[in-house]
């Protein structure tokens, strides 16, 4: 297994292309709320989040739970949209979207860094296997959780096309609330349960599965 610290390298540009890709497809369907405050830079210090970026990957790691971090969420304006009920769905699926993507160049890597002799993989290049893992594991790990669809996940947006209109202020304004709720749940459930461990591992395996 890699050693930690790719994971964490991994982690932090990967949540910020997440939350990035919401503002740009926000803006290609008409909201340009995110551009308009700067935020589809690519320059990590417009949407670091002290905590989700920095401190709560950190403290999972280091007590060997499975890694998660967000950054700083986009400001996207639904009613915007020139088609709100039907384009806000395109853009919370495409913080998972990016995820799949980076996970698939994390599988990239990590061809390029071995070799099949005989039926036999054998690592030629570690560094690059550690970081193709990372990528690919970590990137993996936060498309699957994104999209439970259990607000405010990106998954939620499956929900939302079922909530009638007269409702969905109300909806908003809880989704935008209930993250906090979301981690202590999902960090109460592996210290019971070891949910997240057994689910990681089983992605974990089925992704190296993948490596030829």
């Amino acid at each position: 297994m890699f050693h930690t610290y790719y994971l964490y390298i991994a982690l932090l540009p990967s949540v910020i292309l997440h939350e990035v890709s919401h503002g740009w497809v926000a803006n290609f369907f008409g909201d340009p709320t995110a551009k308009d405050a700067k935020r589809l830079s690519l320059n990590p210090m417009r949407h670091i989040d002290p905590f989700g970026t920095i401190l709560l990957p950190a403290l999972l790691i280091a007590f060997h739970f499975p890694p998660f971090g967000y950054a700083r969420p986009v400001p996207v304006n639904v009613s915007r949209l020139r088609k709100p009920r039907q384009q806000s769905l395109y853009v919370s699926l495409a913080g998972p979207v990016v995820n799949i993507v980076l996970s698939a160049i994390g599988l990239f890597l990590c061809d390029l860094a071995v070799v099949n002799r005989s039926g036999t993989v054998l690592i030629h290049n570690s560094a690059l296997f550690n970081a193709g893992l990372a990528l690919g594991i970590a990137n993996l790990l936060l498309a699957t959780f994104n999209l439970l669809p259990i607000p405010p996940l990106d998954g939620s947006a499956v929900i939302e096309r079922f909530v009638p209109s007269k409702h969905l202020g109300t909806y908003y304004h809880w989704r935008a609330r209930a993250l906090p709720l979301v981690l202590l749940f999902v960090i109460l459930s592996e210290y019971v349960f070891h949910f997240g461990s057994n689910a990681l591992g089983d992605l974990e395996n089925w992704w190296i599965g993948l490596i030829k």
